[in-house]
């Protein structure tokens, strides 16, 4: 219910996008979690360093959600996934899952780019009246 003569505040529209980055770390921190199972399991996976590792990477990527709105945290994201893709020497399926969701983000960055020119133009549903 809103009062006569008091305006909401105009919706923050990178809010929304860094919710959905940070649900994007948190997924890729489980799926790295169950890569565990598969570091384990098959081939030479690098013994107990392998599992400190993925584990290590698995903290790093639920810790970077926190800092998401950080002007470094895009870069910071962008080196885990580099992370990622460089443990495919432990397991193949971790290079593969670092490909894949390498792939996911650079498709965020490019809704991050459109939004950000969006709002440049004054384009965004929240900024018309």
């Amino acid at each position: 219910m809103s009062t006569p003569g008091r305006t909401r505040p105009a919706p923050d529209p990178w809010k929304g996008l860094r919710g959905v980055m940070a649900a994007v770390l948190i997924l890729e921190s489980l799926v790295a979690l169950l890569a565990l199972l598969v570091v384990t399991k098959i081939g030479d996976n690098g013994g107990p360093l392998g599992v400190g590792i993925v584990l290590a990477l698995a903290v790093a990527l639920i810790m970077a959600a926190r800092f998401l709105a950080r002007p470094w945290g895009l870069g910071l994201v962008v080196a885990l996934q580099l992370v990622m893709i460089a443990c495919g020497f432990l397991s193949t399926a971790l290079g593969v899952l670092g490909v894949v969701f390498g792939l996911v983000w650079a498709a965020i960055l490019l809704m991050r780019r459109d939004v950000a020119r969006k709002m440049a133009r004054g384009e965004l549903p929240s900024q018309r009246n």
